[in-house]
């Protein structure tokens, strides 16, 4: 069964969708099988990985609310090992129609589990709208872990908060072994409050932070307008490097938590 990482926070322009195809792009470049699932109905994802959301036909809401298989919306994309379901605008229903559905927390781990054969992935990395709504509840009940990428400014250290709470209340409710870990994004070294909140945010969450810190790197904006992840744009470059990084770091959690009980707490 692959193992699911939902890249989620309620701030935007915290570098969540650029985390989503650069980890991917990293985890394939490992020898990993990956699913990207663009759930957020700005598209960024698709348009990221040289797709024009426009022109979509067959995307993730098709499977959510038209009961289409996830299969007709799965798409090749140029990178070996790497799939993607793509979004589009329709996306914008699913926060409308999504809970009226009985039971819709479960909806999309129920999709995933029967629409995918059991070994056809190792990951799957869920791309979130940036709120606390219907979308991202359905994906943290589904995943093994949320990814909070967090810039380190105040506005974004404090909508922590809302994010770590709607993760207690997923635990005590649909899925108790969920697991959560910040990641550090847009630091800039030079900046001192950058290097303050780094070091709050690690005293305040412990291991709930990860290791590998993202800085910022131009480079990573012009990957995404030549629709490639960073680690097959520029290898070499700072950002492909620290999200090969990452992925290293990842792997090794997984490895070493992946079918052991897990307490509810980061």
């Amino acid at each position: 069964m692959a193992y699911i990482i939902a890249v989620a926070n309620q701030k935007g322009g915290v570098a969540k969708t650029t985390t989503v195809i650069s980890l991917g792009g990293a985890l394939a470049q490992l020898g990993s099988d990956v699913l990207l699932i663009d759930l957020d109905a700005q598209a960024d994802l698709t348009l990221g990985l040289g797709i024009n959301p426009a022109q979509v036909r067959g995307s993730i809401s098709d499977v959510l609310l038209n009961t289409n298989s996830l299969q007709s919306a799965r798409r090749e994309t140029s990178i070996p090992g790497l799939d993607l379901v793509p979004s589009n605008h329709d996306m914008e229903l699913a926060e409308r129609f999504l809970p009226i559905r009985q039971n819709y927390e479960t909806l999309f781990r129920g999709i995933l589990n029967t629409h995918l054969p059991p070994h056809a992935y190792d990951y799957i990395l869920l791309d979130c709208p940036p709120s606390l709504g219907a979308v991202p509840m359905i994906t943290k009940v589904t995943s093994n872990l949320v990814i909070i990428p967090t810039q380190p400014e105040y506005y974004s250290a404090h909508a922590l908060r809302n994010v770590v709470l709607t993760i207690r209340r997923v635990r005590s409710q649909f899925n108790p072994n969920l697991q959560f870990r910040l990641l550090i994004t847009m630091h800039d070294r030079r900046i001192r409050t950058h290097r303050t909140l780094s070091e709050q945010l690690r005293t305040t969450f412990g291991t709930g932070v990860l290791e590998t810190v993202i800085d910022v790197d131009t480079k990573l904006r012009e990957s995404t307008i030549a629709g490639l992840p960073i680690t097959h744009f520029i290898s070499k470059t700072r950002g492909s490097l620290q999200y090969q990084a990452l992925a290293q770091e990842l792997t090794q959690y997984v490895k070493e938590n992946v079918n052991r009980p897990q307490p509810n707490k980061a």
